[in-house]
């Protein structure tokens, strides 16, 4: 047996914790277990301490932290991200209706496009492709979609409700489970949205706050001297009473932060049968040169989940919850027809992956297959202890750094430790 090249070990209140990145099993150790391991570990020897300590041996085993000198871990952790980015039972699409705005934020990466809006063509190539994923692909059993922008509301009448309308329809003919999403800024809800919302199973709303309500107007505001921000927040109420999910996402930045902890006193009259349906995300501005240190972050979290709100903790596993940009089933649409994977980055024409031909079918381009081959290129990835939560990242950033080696966490074991701890914590929260 040898010592998992996915092992690693922080201290936490006293005690030793093991946290093995490919089984995402934790072990907690005294002082005198984790000695008699890490001996072993130093002398590549475990015969001894399976003569000394059988069933800690056994215990080390069956958690993976020791596994068969044989094994390749590398490509257990390739056989496993293939396995979730080829998944064929789920397909994901997003729809971009416009990129025009209601409004204009400054840290927004996204050109804005005045009356920019999806035309009757589009419109129908882009159901004929619903029409022929379903017919052709017999084993999808769940499709997402996934409302982007721009500000989606300004064409739900029109655009989002019928198509969102007639994929209900097919996936209720065809035996598949549907759901929707839409990231908004939220001001456009309504009862119309509410409704047709809960009709269709629109149940994911994602929308963000720029701060409390003095700060959050300052940034998004209806008309000089009227703000937005009371409007979100009764907009965002309402959708819970009706049971439907909202991920506040809330903006961090060297304006917003100290502002708020007052945030969540706007939504302290929520009932206990209305909390279950909200959730916040508390992350800086990736445009924000102002440092935010993650002990900030997660101290403005640990206070929201005081007030008996459910918080995320600001770590993701991009391996095991891959991002949709990385996974073969899914494409985005935007408003001309042009075809995206990554909702992150600008929708230009030198950005596209494809584009939607008038027989519904999605023609990519050489874009398409580099991204889907970006992965497992990157040597620090495959040398490191938490690939198999990490893997550099998404595909996006492979991208982008092609020919060159790079590391999401700054080649820092401290950045990376540190989201172990965070993941750590993330488990203690689910018990």
């Amino acid at each position: 047996m040898k010592a998992s090249r996915y092992n690693i070990f922080f201290d936490r209140e006293g005690q030793r914790i093991g946290f093995n990145s490919y089984s995402k099993e934790y072990i907690v150790l005294d002082q005198m277990l984790y000695l008699m391991y890490e001996t072993a570990e130093r002398q590549s020897d475990f015969n001894e301490l399976h003569k000394v300590h059988p069933a800690f041996f056994q215990f080390l085993t069956e958690k993976n932290f020791l596994v068969p000198e044989d094994r390749d871990e590398v490509a257990l952790v390739k056989e496993l991200v293939n396995s979730i980015d080829n998944d064929d039972s789920r397909f994901e699409l997003h729809i971009n209706p416009t990129m025009n705005c209601n409004f204009k934020c400054w840290y927004c990466y996204e050109t804005h496009i005045k009356d920019s809006k999806m035309d009757e063509r589009t419109t129908a190539n882009t159901m004929k492709f619903m029409q022929s994923l379903f017919e052709q692909r017999t084993s999808i059993r769940e499709f997402k979609l996934s409302w982007f922008g721009g500000e989606p509301l300004l064409y739900y009448k029109k655009l989002i409700r019928p198509m969102m309308a007639k994929a209900y329809q097919l996936c209720e003919a065809n035996n598949i489970q549907f759901s929707s999403s839409i990231t908004t800024n939220g001001l456009l809800i309504d009862q119309d949205v509410i409704d047709s919302a809960k009709q269709f199973n629109l149940s994911f709303f994602q929308i963000t706050l720029d701060g409390d309500r003095e700060q959050h107007n300052k940034v998004r505001f209806i008309s000089e001297g009227r703000g937005s921000y009371d409007q979100i927040v009764t907009n965002i109420k309402q959708l819970v009473k009706h049971q439907l999910f909202v991920l506040v996402r809330i903006n961090c930045s060297g304006d917003t932060l100290p502002g708020v902890k007052n945030i969540i006193s706007d939504f302290e009259d929520l009932t206990a049968a209305d909390k279950p349906y909200i959730s916040f995300d508390i992350h800086k501005v990736w445009q924000e040169h102002y440092n935010i240190d993650n002990d900030t972050l997660t101290a403005l979290r640990w206070y929201y989940r005081e007030k008996g709100f459910d918080v995320a903790t600001g770590y993701y596993d991009t391996v095991a919850t891959s991002c949709y940009a990385d996974r073969r089933n899914q494409a985005l649409i935007n408003y001309n027809g042009e075809i995206f994977k990554c909702t992150a980055r600008d929708f230009t024409t030198a950005n596209s992956e494809g584009v939607l031909s008038d027989d519904g079918a999605i023609v990519w381009n050489a874009g398409y297959e580099k991204r889907m081959n970006s992965k497992f290129n990157n040597k620090p990835c495959l040398e490191c202890a938490i690939m198999p939560m990490c893997n550099g990242g998404c595909s996006q950033q492979a991208i982008e750094h092609e020919g060159k080696d790079y590391c999401v966490y700054d080649f820092d074991e401290g950045k990376k430790r540190q989201a172990v701890m965070e993941k750590f914590n993330e488990f203690l929260l689910a018990q």
